[in-house]
């Protein structure tokens, strides 16, 4: 949110009148032509900015005012500040003219910077963009020493091959290429010339370059590198630098078709062995070269392409072996933490692109996880490593299973309370899911650790694990991800009080276990009576049980935690997960499956931690999910009827769970039927009738001093069609049914159902009793119509003209024109 008064800003620039608009560019127009850049122009210039950038739409500059701010713009004697202003607001106004701006005679950095930001903000197409590739890639020829240009083309370069890589030719990436070999492979290793302030003791002596260090103090060999440490760093160290942070993209941008063949990489090894012995020289005069280590010797015979992965392969070798020092400053750990994570990735990516170098990374990677999978504190670390074990070990017979182990088991049930960590983790998971769902068992089997990142960040996350979710589910698993994400609030709960329970003194946590009596969720997870709940609940791996006997008193144990932010939060993702959940579940549900998945949902409708709002959403999602469950395997009516009597005989269902018991209700009519399933009796259908009747017949019991009632209009309408249903299937119970109708009117004429319900509601009730008792005077035509054919939904119906439903619809119809009569009581 925006402080208020620059809300009132904003406000003022979207509603600026069209006459004060053009009498404030005039006002503009005469700043910047006479040249002052004082406080009036930057004032002036800082409204106009945020005029044009308030609004979604681009506001239209006339045509003078542009031309000027283009002209200010491109001139290196402009002020910093007015450039800035200019450039953000040319990329927020119209039109677009980027074919006028041009960067091949500027000379200046900082202006190619800016003029570049706006042609790649209004840029529309390929050709807006190749005529400053081709001035940033002939800046890069450039022999100049001393020219800076150079540090802020990648930069700009990187976000052209990001809009458009076809601006680059074969010649000029082949360019690039070699310029990135100089700039990794032959930076100095002495520091740049400080910046003395003078004195007099400033001598000769005094500035005398002195050697770059290393991360823990000693002096640095070999080449130059992003983890060497120095004062003040020459230009071409600060290349190196640019280098390393774009040659990722580089090589995933130009480099994709490689070298997959197997005889000709090992052809290109070759030839590059048989030029060990010659000398390399730099391709950049005045650049020096470092002391150059055994494994690094020349390649020049080589082609671009190749070279560089050849010298970006040993420049992040050499960044693995710098990480084994131990750095002095904190800010030096970070770094070294970070730099590992980017040189393990481009290792993998030239590895994909050229298998013969796996053989000469593996050793060096399976070195660097044996050193840091004991430290924590490099766990993002361990993530490219273990995408390098997955893209690999297969090539170079190495066992990965230690290494997902670890990924899976201890980094979620340890570090779930880190964000960044919990981010990289699921994007991991989710650009890998294939190949982990096929190939790594760990996977689905540590899906309660995994849910622990969710509970934790949740909603942050919820988009990942939406697309996790479909791969974790299978037949084994997902009666218990059913629970675990029911569940999933519990958990969140749980992680906090296990991260507060840590962090308390050792004295404080003996006070509690010398008692049994809690009065709080933290002091219960701690006594060892509650101990094997919360175990369970913060289980690693799948596999130990559906859920918790013990389900209600865990919801008591943590009903201080219901209205923790956290908690509240993680319920919420629930109900979306649920949906995505039984979308995938039907896919591959099986009959015994789905009679489980029913169960269930008659059992946890009740069983849910008492969050405001959570019980109702998750109800929902159970009753439009019982349909398509019943749908696909209607027997269940039947193969589970004692259950089902059980839930519909029990009127407090309806208080706590309508929405839940009327789609049962619902069901019940339509698929306890002999034509749904053969093993379907009289006396079935008779024990459902006579529970549903029973209980239309206790919520209907309505005195003068009785409450209103709790239950919707809805209820009453299924409820009288589900027993006309089953009364139509076993005609004895017609008069029972019809009887029971007739006594409709005089419910809906009580004076507390009156003022409950409104006139609509009454009518509808009244509107279905009365056609129901039409439709059952005719025995025959009532169960046609209201227990149809299996196969009366099939498409057959509509396409085959010969096919008696439509004809009987018409006869049902006017037999009920003719027949209707209203029986009072």
């Amino acid at each position: 949110m925006y402080a208020s008064g620059t809300e009132s800003l904003i406000k003022q620039a979207r509603e600026i009148q069209e006459e004060e608009l053009q009498k404030f560019y005039s006002r503009i127009s005469k700043l910047v032509h006479t040249k002052d850049y004082g406080n009036e122009t930057v004032d002036s210039l800082q409204r106009l900015h945020l005029i044009v950038s308030a609004t979604k739409y681009g506001r239209t500059i006339p045509s003078d005012l542009y031309k000027k701010l283009q002209a200010l713009l491109c001139s290196p004697s402009t002020p910093e500040q007015i450039q800035v202003l200019c450039s953000g607001t040319l990329r927020e106004s119209l039109p677009i003219r980027v074919h006028n701006l041009s960067t091949e005679d500027i000379q200046d950095s900082r202006t190619i910077n800016y003029v570049a930001a706006v042609i790649l903000a209004q840029a529309g197409h390929k050709n807006d963009l190749t005529a400053l590739s081709n001035q940033l890639l002939k800046s890069l020829e450039s022999r100049q020493p001393e020219c800076q240009i150079s540090r802020h083309v990648l930069p700009i370069l990187s976000k052209v091959i990001s809009f458009s890589p076809e601006c680059l030719t074969e010649d000029h990436i082949n360019l690039v290429n070699r310029k990135l070999v100089d700039w990794l492979r032959y930076a100095s290793v002495q520091q740049g010339a400080s910046m003395s302030s003078g004195g007099f003791f400033t001598g000769p002596r005094s500035r005398q370059p002195a050697p770059l260090t290393e991360v823990d103090g000693a002096v640095a060999g070999d080449f130059f590198t992003v983890l060497c440490v120095g004062q003040s760093y020459t230009e071409d160290q600060w290349m190196n630098m640019y280098a390393f942070s774009m040659i990722r993209k580089w090589l995933l941008t130009y480099d994709t078709e490689g070298t997959g063949n197997a005889d000709a990489a090992h052809l290109k090894r070759a030839h590059y062995m048989q030029s060990l012995s010659q000398d390399d020289r730099s391709e950049v005069d005045g650049s020096v070269m470092s002391m150059v280590s055994a494994t690094s010797s020349s390649s020049r015979l080589l082609p671009p392409k190749e070279r560089l992965r050849e010298k970006a392969f040993e420049y992040c070798h050499r960044l693995i072996e710098q990480s084994d020092r131990k750095a002095q400053k904190k800010a030096d750990t970070e770094l070294q933490k970070a730099c590992l994570v980017e040189a393990v990735t481009v290792m993998d990516i030239i590895c994909k692109e050229d298998p013969s170098f796996v053989y000469r990374a593996f050793p060096c990677i399976k070195a660097l996880y044996g050193r840091l999978n004991a430290e924590l504190a490099f766990a993002r670390v361990v993530l490219p490593i273990a995408q390098f074990y997955l893209n690999h070990s297969e090539t170079a017979a190495v066992d990965s299973e230690a290494v997902f182990r670890q990924l899976f088991s201890q980094f979620p049930g340890e570090l779930f309370n880190e964000s960044l960590l919990a981010f990289e983790f699921t994007q991991f998971c989710r650009a890998n899911v294939a190949v982990l769902q096929e190939g790594v068992a760990l996977y689905r089997q540590s899906f309660p650790n995994l849910l622990k990142f969710l509970a934790w960040n949740s909603p942050a996350l919820i988009s990942e694990f939406a697309e996790l979710l479909p791969s974790l589910l299978c037949p084994e698993t997902a009666i218990e991800v059913l629970h675990s994400l029911l569940d999933l609030p519990c958990l969140a709960a749980a992680l906090d009080l296990q991260l507060r329970s840590a962090s308390l003194q050792a004295p404080e946590k003996t006070l509690w276990d010398q008692g049994p009596k809690v009065t709080s969720s933290l002091e219960a997870f701690r006594q060892p009576s509650y101990r094997g709940m919360f175990l369970y609940i913060l289980r690693p791996e799948a596999g130990t049980g559906d859920t918790i006997d013990r389900l209600s008193l865990l919801h008591e144990v943590l009903a201080d935690m219901a209205e923790s932010p956290r908690t509240v939060q993680c319920a919420q993702t629930v109900p979306v997960l649920l949906h995505l959940f039984f979308n995938t579940v039907v896919q591959f549900a099986d009959k015994k499956l789905i009679n489980q998945l029913v169960l269930i949902l008659l059992e946890r409708s009740g069983l849910l931690f008492n969050i405001r709002n959570y019980k109702t959403e998750v109800q929902r999602v159970f009753s439009s999910h019982l349909l398509v469950l019943c749908k696909l395997h209607p027997s269940l009516i039947v193969e589970q009827s004692r259950e089902l009597i059980d839930f519909t005989c029990t009127t407090a269902n309806i208080y706590s769970k309508e929405d839940l018991y009327i789609h049962m209700v619902w069901v019940i009519g339509e698929y306890l039927s002999v034509s749904h399933d053969a093993r379907c009796t009289v006396e079935q259908i008779t024990s459902f009738f006579e529970t549903l009747e029973a209980v239309l017949f206790e919520i209907m019991q309505v005195r003068q001093l009785a409450g209103p009632p709790r239950y919707s209009p809805r209820l009453i309408t299924v409820l009288m069609t589900t027993l006309a249903k089953l009364a139509s299937r076993s005609q004895d119970l017609i008069p029972r049914v019809s009887l029971f109708l007739s006594k409709m009117r005089s419910f809906a004429r009580s004076a507390t159902v009156a003022s409950c319900f409104s006139e609509e509601d009454l009518e509808e009730i009244l509107t279905r009793a009365h056609e129901l008792i039409n439709l059952l005077k005719l025995p025959s035509v009532a169960q046609f119509v209201l227990a149809p054919s299996a196969r009366g939904d099939s498409p057959r119906w509509h396409r085959d003209s010969n096919a008696s439903l439509p004809l009987s619809m018409r006869t049902v119809s006017s037999l009920l024109h003719k027949h209707g009569s209203f029986q009072h009581c």
